[in-house]
């Protein structure tokens, strides 16, 4: 009897299926060649009542021909921070089948300088993207009027 049950074990385990849809072509794709392009796609789909309101952390998925195949809200926090679970956050790269990620949160205080917190996220995601050949790009941090990128700055 034991045998039979032991047998049958597999149908309790749930399938897994990755599946990536979309409906635009990669010419339509958003190019991505600088900081500033990312930083100008990432404004218009920025909620303009929450940018200074509450941070929020996103990551910039992108292909093979630096073409945006998506923007994926991380997380969505406080006045002062946010947590970033890189799990969530690979999780989405993955099944995009993203080949490069820009990071980006905002700073609802207006000022881009990055704190302590941000340059041990960023450390954190480039060392886990290179494990997984996903590599991190660049770091923005972005207000209405302004943007910080780790990598124009030699920081990432």
């Amino acid at each position: 009897m034991k045998n039979q049950h032991q047998n049958t074990d597999w149908q309790k385990v749930s399938e897994i299926e990755l599946i990536y849809k979309t409906k635009v072509k990669s010419t339509e794709r958003p190019y991505i060649g600088s900081s500033r392009d990312a930083y100008r796609i990432l404004m218009d789909s920025w909620d303009p009542g929450k940018i200074e309101f509450l941070e929020q952390f996103k990551v910039l998925l992108l292909n093979q021909s630096n073409r945006v195949l998506g923007i994926y809200e991380v997380s969505s926090g406080g006045i002062s921070g946010t947590v970033v679970d890189m799990r969530l956050l690979f999780a989405a790269a993955l099944k995009a089948a993203a080949v490069g990620i820009i990071i980006t949160h905002n700073h609802p205080s207006g000022k881009t300088v990055p704190s302590e917190t941000d340059r041990n996220i960023t450390r954190k995601i480039r060392e886990a993207g290179k494990l997984m050949d996903i590599p991190l790009l660049d770091h923005l941090i972005v207000t209405p009027e302004t943007y910080y990128s780790f990598a124009e700055e030699g920081a990432l």
